[in-house]
């Protein structure tokens, strides 16, 4: 659940995804003045990033993707 994908092609480097995402999971690479994600572990699905982009670059998952870890 969470943030999956940043369309490079898309994304303007507006910053607005970075500003808006409340845990600072995203940023700005300098170099290429595109987002990235810093922190996917941190990201707890708010959505807002997504929601927020004016280019629509950014794809979030609504689905837990990760699996329950079974006994030995």
């Amino acid at each position: 659940m969470g943030i999956r994908h940043i369309d490079q092609r898309l994304c303007k480097g507006c910053g607005t995804c970075v500003e808006y995402c409340p845990l600072d999971v995203l940023r700005l690479d300098e170099k290429r003045e595109k987002a990235y994600i810093k922190y996917i572990r941190d990201c707890q699905g708010c959505f807002l990033c997504e929601f927020e982009c004016p280019e629509g670059a950014i794809y979030c998952s609504p689905i837990f993707e990760f699996g329950i870890t079974k006994a030995w």
